[in-house]
C-alpha cells in the first residue's frame, strides 16, 4: 500500500472512539505519526486504546490526555506534539458532545457543555496548531492542513438536537473563515460533514426512531461507517488535495442531494 502521509505528523482530537479512532488508525496506516488527543483512552465502542492498536499494527502514535475546552490543555497538547515530533502537519478537529434536546428542553448547562467541546474546543485547537503551522516551512503547497469534522446537521436542521446543530454550523463557518484568512500563509482548511455514521455508540444514536429517519433521508442503500469518513479525511490530509480549501465535503450517502 502506498503511504500517502509518510513523514507527516497529525493530531486527532476525540481520537479514542468512533470516527476519530478510525481516522487515527487510517492515518497511521498511511505513514503518519498520530497524536491522539482525548480525555480518556477508553473507546465508547469497546476495544483496546487506539495508540496501542496503532503500535501493534506497526505505526507510531502518542496519546495525550486533553480537555479541548481548556486553553492550557490545548497548549500542552501542541507543546507535547512538537517536543516529540518537531512539527504539526495535520489537525483533525473531531472532538464533540451533543445534548439530544430541542430548544425548550436545552438548559444553559447543556448549551455550555456542547459549545465548550464541540465549538470552543475546535477554535482553541485550530488557534494553537495554526500558531505552530505558520512558523513551519512550506512543503509542497502547504505549511499545514486543518480538517474540521462538522455534520450535515450543520447545514440543515438537527431534529431535537438544537445545541449540536448550532455547534456544527459554527464549525462549517469556522472552516471557511480560516481558509480565507490564512490561504496567503499556505494553510489549508477544509471540513467533512458526515451523514448518519454508525460508530458502535449506543443510546440515542441507534434508537429505531433515528435510524428510520436516517434511512429515509439517505439515498445510498446503507448508512455510513467511520471508514467512510476516514477515507475522506485521508484525501484532505494528503498532498493530493491541491487548490482545495474552505470546502465542506459531505460524506452523507446523498443526504444533502435528496
Amino acid at each position: 500500500m502506498t503511504q500517502r502521509l509518510a513523514g507527516k505528523v497529525a493530531i486527532v482530537t476525540g481520537g479514542s472512539s468512533g470516527i476519530g479512532r478510525c481516522i487515527a488508525r487510517h492515518f497511521a496506516q498511511h505513514g503518519a505519526a498520530v497524536v491522539v488527543a482525548d480525555i480518556t483512552t477508553e473507546a465508547i465502542e469497546g476495544g483496546e486504546p487506539v495508540a496501542d492498536v496503532i503500535a501493534r499494527e506497526g505505526g507510531t502514535a502518542l496519546f495525550v490526555k486533553t480537555d479541548v475546552a481548556k486553553a492550557d490543555a490545548v497548549t500542552a497538547l501542541v507543546d507535547a506534539t512538537v517536543t516529540r515530533f518537531g512539527k504539526i502537519d495535520i489537525l483533525v478537529n473531531n472532538a464533540v458532545l451533543r445534548a439530544g434536546k430541542a430548544l425548550l428542553e436545552t438548559e444553559e448547562a447543556d448549551w455550555d457543555r456542547v459549545m465548550d467541546v464541540s465549538l470552543k474546543g475546535a477554535y482553541l485547537c485550530a488557534r494553537a496548531v495554526l500558531r505552530q503551522m505558520v512558523s513551519q516551512p512550506v512543503v509542497g503547497e502547504a505549511r499545514g492542513r486543518l480538517i474540521n469534522i462538522s455534520s450535515q446537521h450543520g447545514h440543515v436542521s438537527a431534529p431535537e438536537d438544537f445545541a449540536y446543530g448550532v455547534s456544527k454550523a459554527g464549525i462549517a463557518y469556522m472552516t471557511r473563515q480560516i481558509a480565507a484568512d490564512y490561504a496567503k500563509d499556505y494553510i489549508v482548511c477544509n471540513g467533512i460533514a458526515p451523514g448518519k455514521i454508525l460508530t458502535g455508540k449506543s443510546g440515542r444514536a441507534i434508537e429505531p426512531k433515528w435510524i428510520d429517519y436516517s434511512e429515509q433521508r439517505t439515498p445510498w442503500p446503507r448508512l455510513g461507517t467511520p471508514q467512510d469518513v476516514a477515507n475522506a479525511a485521508l484525501f484532505l490530509a494528503s498532498d493530493e488535495a491541491t487548490y482545495l480549501t474552505g470546502h465542506n465535503l459531505f460524506v452523507d450517502g446523498g443526504w444533502m442531494a435528496a
